[in-house]
């Protein structure tokens, strides 16, 4: 499975995102996808997740209000949509697929596909 991540890109502070993630290569069903980020000096973090029906959205405290994640299954693809923008949200942004059923959906060891990364840079 390949994943290939875009969107990225510079906003000024209170703007906004949107980063895509489309999957390909091995079919895998019933996965969930998830979007984690790291900024320099910092370990990953998780962002969101989204279970495979989209019935089951989960984010970090962090972004909650903000950020909104989605997918479309017939394109393979999840969304993070970002609004509100702030200079901490600014990281190398990673998508991610799980292809096992698990209740952890934040947890970064418990995904076993990663996409290549897209810079977002939040101006102040």
């Amino acid at each position: 499975v390949q994943l290939q991540a875009s969107g990225g890109g510079l906003v000024q502070a209170g703007g906004s995102l949107r980063l895509s993630c489309a999957a390909s290569g091995r079919t895998v069903s019933n996965y969930a996808m998830g979007w984690f980020r790291q900024a320099p000096g910092k370990e990953r973090e998780f962002v969101a997740a989204i279970n495979w029906r989209g019935s089951g959205t989960y984010y970090a405290d962090s972004v909650k209000g903000r950020f909104t994640i989605s997918r479309d299954n017939a394109k393979k693809t999840v969304y993070l949509q970002m609004n509100s923008l702030k200079p901490e949200d600014t990281a190398v942004y990673y998508c991610a697929l799980r292809s096992y059923y698990s209740t952890s959906y934040s947890d970064s060891t418990r995904y076993d596909y990663w996409g290549q990364g897209t810079q977002v840079t939040v101006s102040s």
